[in-house]
């Protein structure tokens, strides 16, 4: 196989060389972010990259696919295992791109979509005016109440004043349990479809430490990455009577040839998720989450909703006399790498913020525990209040004792 290729391209080499560096010194706590196996990243590096497949498993236009027909074949397999679920399509690029394909398959242009508003934890394809789901369909939303939970009872109401033709579930920012089957009756009362975009916690539903969306959907959208730890794509997951839809509207209906390496990538990590490591493993992570939590309140700090249930939680910095912005900042100049996020009814333009978004995946994957997470917690507490003396030095002794890639 093709080794370095420093002397072919040192320019790139070097870049590689430095963001190699750059993940294993710091403390990545992007809650989309995460570490994918030496497997993984060797099965996206492959030759499958030199493969056009465009079509599917023995339907394809072009010759020379027997191998990748496996691999895609292999990736389907092992996610309707993983997730239970009647079809898979593995070929969107990206879970926008998946996002776009699932609506498309259930509703038309102009049709209204109630979905979580992007200020209140939502994503920007869940209907933002500049995305293309807000050029193409009529979004309308809900958020959350005042304790940073999502309210049924208003969602139920919004539904059936606006009655929307579908009705989307998932979130990039929301620290507590989605109740897919209340989303299901309110659906079921309007008439409408039911989508779930469950980008950010697929790992979680594959270990059974979050409930499924899978029986109460039409259609459930994910990426690969994040809590999965797969190769970076999207994914569709879908009910039978969907399948011919779905699968029109990714290929010829939205893309062309499939990225083969990508999805032999997330056979690879899909094969991983099986494994009884992976329940472990994503138990860790909410365990790490919800203690990073309690010891950054114990640190002074506030969170949207006072705490998590899932992998991920959202600062609330108002009155701490700093912002997002600037938290980011500060943290990634102490070697903490987050990203500032809106917080519920932000006072703050989204270029500034009044939180930041913290998640417990990537370090996990390296080995930590709820100790580390406490001392993570306690470095961002005093980073918070301007004290940042010696915490460099803290961040490098637990990247040290938990090494990447070693």
């Amino acid at each position: 196989m093709i080794g370095p290729y420093t002397e072919v391209d040192s320019e790139v080499q070097a870049a590689l060389d430095g963001e190699l560096e750059r993940q294993r010194t710091t403390i990545e706590l992007i809650a989309s972010e995460n570490f994918a196996s030496p497997a993984v990243l060797a099965a996206q590096g492959s030759v499958l990259t030199n493969k056009y497949a465009e079509g599917y498993p023995g339907k394809r236009y072009y010759g020379g696919c027997e191998q990748v027909d496996k691999v895609e074949v292999l990736a389907i397999e092992r996610a309707r295992e993983i997730f239970g679920t009647e079809h898979v399509n593995v070929q969107p690029h990206s879970g926008s791109q998946a996002n776009e394909a699932a609506y498309a398959a259930l509703i038309e242009p102009g049709d209204k979509v109630l979905s979580m508003d992007l200020a209140h934890g939502g994503h920007l394809t869940h209907g933002m005016k500049i995305n293309f789901s807000g050029r193409t369909y009529d979004f309308v939303h809900y958020g959350v109440g005042e304790d940073g939970y999502i309210d049924y009872d208003e969602v139920r109401e919004i539904a059936l004043r606006e009655r929307p033709r579908l009705i989307l579930a998932g979130a990039s920012a929301y620290p507590r349990v989605l109740h897919f089957d209340r989303f299901r009756e309110i659906a079921d009362e309007v008439g409408a479809f039911f989508l779930t975009d469950m980008a950010h916690i697929a790992g979680l539903v594959a270990a059974d430490v979050h409930p499924s969306p899978v029986p109460y959907c039409e259609i459930v959208t994910t990426t690969t990455h994040k809590t999965l730890r797969g190769a970076r794509g999207g994914m569709i997951l879908c009910r039978e009577e969907f399948a011919k839809k779905v699968n029109s509207r990714v290929f010829p209906g939205m893309q062309g040839g499939p990225l083969m390496h990508a999805i032999a990538g997330k056979a690879v990590a899909f094969g991983e998720a099986l494994q009884p490591e992976f329940k472990d493993y994503a138990r860790r992570i909410v365990e790490n989450c919800r203690a990073m939590a309690e010891g950054l309140m114990e640190g002074g700090l506030n969170l949207v909703s006072g705490g998590t249930d899932n992998h991920l939680m959202l600062v609330d910095l108002r009155g701490t006399g700093t912002n997002g912005k600037d938290l980011e900042e500060l943290l990634d100049q102490v070697g903490v790498t987050c990203n500032k996020n809106m917080i519920p009814n932000d006072p703050e333009p989204p270029t500034v913020t009044s939180g930041v978004r913290l998640g417990t995946a990537a370090m996990t994957t390296r080995g930590m525990g709820e100790e580390e997470m406490r001392e993570i917690s306690e470095i961002i507490a005093k980073a918070a209040r301007g004290e940042t003396d010696g915490l460099r030095d803290r961040v490098t002794a637990l990247t040290e004792a938990f090494p990447l890639y070693a």
